[in-house]
């Protein structure tokens, strides 16, 4: 009867089955003699209970399935999409169960799929040379990949801790520059030399909740295969520069040997020699600025007087010093120190600062000293700051890309760190980073 009649079919069904005994078993009754107020009384009785038992029976299947789609739908709010139905005979409720059964085949696949690409997913950041970090608003770590786990913890897991307690296991350099939310070229130190990575921090809004991604790109082989390019380049440059020279020293030289022969020519004699001369010295002074680099010497290191420091370097370049100096003298080649400082602040000006926007500001501790230059130029884009202190690299088209790759030297042959950051609002932050006295070599 079900699979031809509809559910409400069957409730006017059973409404007229009711009707009819209500009204059949009084003009029964009162066939058999019984009293009229007594034979209708027991056929309304008799009616409504044949009514109510007809009405439970035909909605029984309504129940039941009312009830599995309830226990259904709440699988479906704790993620269980694995429960089937089995559909009526009711049409209508075959039709509603057979739709539930549908969705939750959809939502199985989709899991399914989801899960794949999520596996996926975190096997490429899993695998991934660059290392990152996830933390939530509370900076508790709630994701990492092994490169992380290998750079900041010495690959023991680090999921679910509190940053403030797993920064000192990290180097110093990438700590203080994750605690402070850097961004920028930074190098350290390890048991395996020095190396130059790259930090990233960047928040986004998920779920309402605020986030923290940093990203740690290690550098170290990227910069030596950018330093052979540049190598390559400034061969070709030297070789340039020497052809461009000797050829014509050559043809001057060859004139000169026919002019001696000639008295009267004199006058264009010692116009050759002067045009040797000039050629010679600009060779001379092309190849003392890579000599310069190349034959950096050794520091000698000493108690420099920070105002002595300031008062040499004050008159030949215009900067701003900023809180004072700090009471415990300086320890450092003096001489090295001041090239280094006047060619950054030459780099800040020429970067498009002004004057008065070059701020030096000198702080010590007990680990060390730090001079900190920042401007308002130009700054760098991360292409150029990724490599900014490669040798010969330079964004100048006349420069030669010595200046800061000299500033480096200096600073690592002080045992030191020197770090390059963007500011916001626009300009650059060099620190100079040196121990007070050089550990190892």
């Amino acid at each position: 009867m079900s699979k031809f009649f509809s559910l409400e079919g069957r409730l006017v069904a059973t409404a007229l089955l009711g009707l009819v005994v209500g009204t059949a078993i009084p003009w029964l009754l009162l066939a058999l003699g019984f009293d009229q107020r007594l034979s209708w009384a027991l056929g309304m009785l008799l009616g409504v209970l044949v009514l109510v038992g007809l009405i439970r029976l035909v909605l029984r299947p309504l129940t039941t399935t009312l009830k599995a789609l309830r226990s259904g739908l709440l699988n479906f709010r704790d993620g269980d999409f694995s429960i089937s139905l089995v559909p009526p005979k009711v049409r209508e409720l075959h039709e509603i169960t057979s739709l539930y059964n549908d969705i939750g085949e959809h939502l199985r696949r989709e899991r399914a799929h989801i899960y794949q690409r999520e596996l996926l997913l975190d096997t490429v950041i899993q695998s991934s040379p660059q290392a990152l970090l996830l933390m939530d608003q509370g900076e508790h770590i709630i994701y990492s990949n092994n490169s992380a786990r290998k750079l900041l913890n010495n690959g023991r897991p680090i999921q679910g801790l509190l940053l403030e307690k797993l920064l000192p296991n990290s180097p110093h350099e990438i700590a203080s520059a994750i605690e402070n939310r850097q961004n920028g070229l930074f190098n350290y130190s390890d048991k395996n030399g020095t190396h130059s990575i790259h930090i990233g921090n960047s928040t986004f809004i998920l779920n309402a909740h605020r986030h923290r991604l940093v990203v740690l790109r290690e550098m170290t082989q990227e910069l030596t295969r950018a330093e052979v390019q540049i190598w390559k380049k400034v061969i070709r440059l030297i070789s340039h520069e020497l052809n461009n020279s000797l050829a014509p020293i050559s043809s001057l030289a060859h004139s000169g040997k026919m002019l001696i022969a000639k008295p009267d020519r004199a006058a264009d004699l010692e116009k050759v020699f002067d045009i040797v001369a000039e050629r010679c010295q600009h060779l001379t002074e092309f190849t003392q600025g890579y000599a310069r680099f190349a034959k950096l010497p050794a520091p000698s290191c000493e108690v420099v007087d920070w105002r002595a420091l300031i008062e040499r370097i004050a008159p030949l370049q215009k900067f701003t010093l900023k809180g004072g100096v700090p009471r415990r003298p300086g320890y450092f080649d003096p001489v090295q120190m001041e090239q280094a400082l006047l060619n950054l602040i030459k780099n800040s000006r020429e970067a498009g600062s002004d004057s008065e926007d070059i701020e030096l500001r000198i702080s010590a501790d007990d680990r060390g000293q730090q001079l900190v230059i920042t401007d308002r130029g130009s700054g760098m884009s991360e292409k150029v700051l990724q490599q900014a202190l490669l040798p010969f690299f330079s964004t100048k088209e006349q420069g030669v890309g010595l200046g800061l790759t000299l500033c480096r030297e200096i600073v690592d042959a002080h045992g030191g760190q020197l770090q390059l950051l963007n500011r916001s609002g626009g300009g650059l932050r060099i620190s100079l980073w040196l121990p007070w006295e050089k550990t190892g070599d």
